[in-house]
């Protein structure tokens, strides 16, 4: 009596075969790996896949059964990360986010790296010089809990110990990376990047806020003659550290350029693009944090030769700059920044 059965079950029958095939390749895929399928079936695929949609939107143009729409619905999602999509581990999916995109990402934004260089460089200069004439300007620099006794009041043998610890057992050491290195530094990197909603001037005063801080310890160092030590002490960890920390600042400022001058597209599409990208910047920061961290909690204590120390430091920086410079090139590649 009633049509939809009839036509449904005529539906199926003629198109059938073709939904089972796709259903076919679409498994041995899923269960042995995409590169398993024969040259004949990679070629197969697609036209299957295409025949299926059409299908699908047939079966919903007419109000088809609903049971077989949703096989249809449920068939052309599994076809389509086949045919369009990357099928990726989560291990290659890190491998390449690290090898390609997130050098990319920071030589596209090589412009807001410099300004956020500058930004903390400024800080660190004008506490240096504020200090030098001044001691009490550190105390405004540099808050007591960072401090922890490194003041002007200190004495020079303790300044120079503070550089030379190397007293502390491994599990005290894992303890401090745990709750305080890794979490404290990849926090405050975040805030850069953060702030950069804010058309970047709240990133950009952050950034000059931990360079006051940078530049107060060096000029209280400098007045007892422990510059040298002082630059290795901070070369172990400082170059990934600090690194790490303009690359979060960048990522902000990246945000905050694309609000303040989207262009010719809409604000809010700019928005979201530069978002992405400063979002994979911060990202990959972050694992620079973590590296920073375990050479600020391991091999920044176990060394305690300071040509040594510069070393590290400067072989770490060299590294840096080369994966930089040369990781994830490719002829497709925009250098607009």
């Amino acid at each position: 009596m009633p049509p939809v059965p009839l036509a449904s079950s005529k539906f199926r029958r003629e198109r059938e075969d073709t939904w089972r095939e796709l259903e076919r390749l679409v498994a041995k895929a899923e269960r042995r790996g995409l590169g398993r399928l024969d040259s004949g079936e990679l070629l197969r695929l697609p036209v299957l896949y295409r025949a299926t949609v059409s299908s699908l939107s047939v079966a919903r143009a007419i109000s088809l059964d609903r049971n077989v729409t949703q096989y249809l619905e449920n068939l052309s999602s599994r076809a389509y990360f086949l045919v369009y999509g990357t099928r990726a581990s989560v291990t290659g999916g890190v491998v390449a986010f690290f090898l390609r995109q997130f050098p990319a990402a920071v030589r596209a934004a090589r412009w807001h790296l410099l300004a956020a260089t500058v930004a903390l460089a400024l800080g660190a200069v004008t506490a240096f010089s504020l200090v030098t004439a001044n001691k009490a300007w550190f105390h405004s620099f540099v808050p007591a809990g960072l401090a922890a006794g490194r003041t002007p009041d200190a004495s020079t043998g303790a300044l120079r110990r503070s550089l030379a610890e190397s007293d502390t057992s491994p599990a005290e050491v894992l303890a401090t990376f745990a709750t305080f290195l890794f979490t404290h530094n990849a926090r405050i990197g975040m805030l850069a990047f953060a702030l950069g909603i804010a058309f970047g001037v709240p990133t950009l005063l952050l950034l000059f806020y931990n360079g006051l801080t940078l530049g107060g310890f060096a000029a209280l160092y400098a007045s007892r003659g422990l510059t040298l030590e002082l630059g290795g002490w901070l070369a172990v960890h400082g170059t990934t550290e600090l690194l790490a920390f303009v690359l979060c600042g960048a990522a902000g400022l990246k945000v905050g350029a694309s609000l303040a001058f989207p262009g010719r597209y809409p604000r809010l599409e700019v928005l979201a693009r530069s978002g992405r990208q400063g979002a994979g910047i911060a990202l990959g920061a972050v694992g620079m944090f973590l590296v920073a961290g375990l050479l600020e909690s391991f091999a920044r204590q176990l060394v305690t030769d300071t040509a040594l120390r510069y070393a590290i430091g400067g072989g770490a920086l060299l590294l840096w700059g080369l994966y930089f410079l040369g990781a994830g090139r490719g002829r497709g590649e925009r250098g607009n920044g």
